[in-house]
């Protein structure tokens, strides 16, 4: 089972993963750098600057059709992907979407950021991840059947993907804890208000299924976002 998901979290990373970075980068030379990957973007968007403004946001809320999830960021642990998320949302690229994945047996994560609704849709460009050894927030790890695995727990946010340093714009919210290989960028977290909305959303079960595994598929009933700010 812990195999199943990683392959669709992988999956569901923006762009194709037959692409590789291409070399252009941000202008400056900051510590953050995004690549274009050679995708198109499901949005026009452009690229977050190298270096973090020190006033960037300390939280965001999500605002969609079920309610408003409030995000609180970790800069300390994940600068580059926090200042994506904010850049990306400030030019509104999150606004109109759809949270594309829901996935309510085994793993619990609502899945979103992709303005295409496919799951394959991304920002055009890509950005390293930023993994902690031990990271103390994704105890207890172990092993299964060869796999090494980590704790997700509930009201992590972290960065879909589909292998290493390809994250984009894709984004998953765990409301239920969750065994993962600690291979997600952690960026942020949910407080009870947002986690409570997730759940409901959550309780109402998957649509149209994805064909990947059972509990996996569109969640039955839409979710837009409407804005983040």
């Amino acid at each position: 089972m812990v195999l199943l998901l990683v392959s669709l979290l992988l999956v569901a990373g923006c762009g194709s993963g037959s692409k590789k970075p291409a070399a252009d980068k941000t202008a400056d030379s900051g510590p953050c750098s995004y690549t274009k990957d050679g995708s198109k973007a499901a949005k026009p968007v452009n690229l977050p600057p190298s270096t973090p403004d020190p006033a960037n946001p300390a939280s965001m809320v999500i605002t969609t059709n079920r309610g408003t999830i409030p995000i609180t960021f970790e800069p300390d642990q994940a600068p580059c992907a926090v200042n994506s998320f904010v850049a990306l949302a400030t030019q509104g690229y999150f606004d109109n979407t759809s949270c594309h994945r829901l996935t309510t047996e085994g793993y619990y994560v609502l899945q979103c950021g992709d303005p295409l609704g496919t799951g394959q849709g991304g920002p055009g460009y890509s950005f390293k991840d930023e993994l902690l050894d031990n990271d103390p927030r994704l105890q207890p790890c172990g092993n299964a059947g060869g796999q090494a695995y980590c704790t997700y727990g509930t009201g992590t946010v972290a960065m879909a993907n589909r292998g290493p340093n390809t994250n984009g714009s894709q984004f998953f919210l765990v409301y239920g804890s969750s065994r993962f290989p600690p291979d997600f960028t952690v960026f942020g977290h949910l407080d009870a208000s947002g986690l409570k909305v997730i759940k409901a959303i959550a309780a109402k079960g998957i649509g149209t299924p994805s064909g990947m595994g059972p509990g996996d598929g569109a969640p039955k009933e839409p979710v837009t976002i409407t804005s983040v700010k």
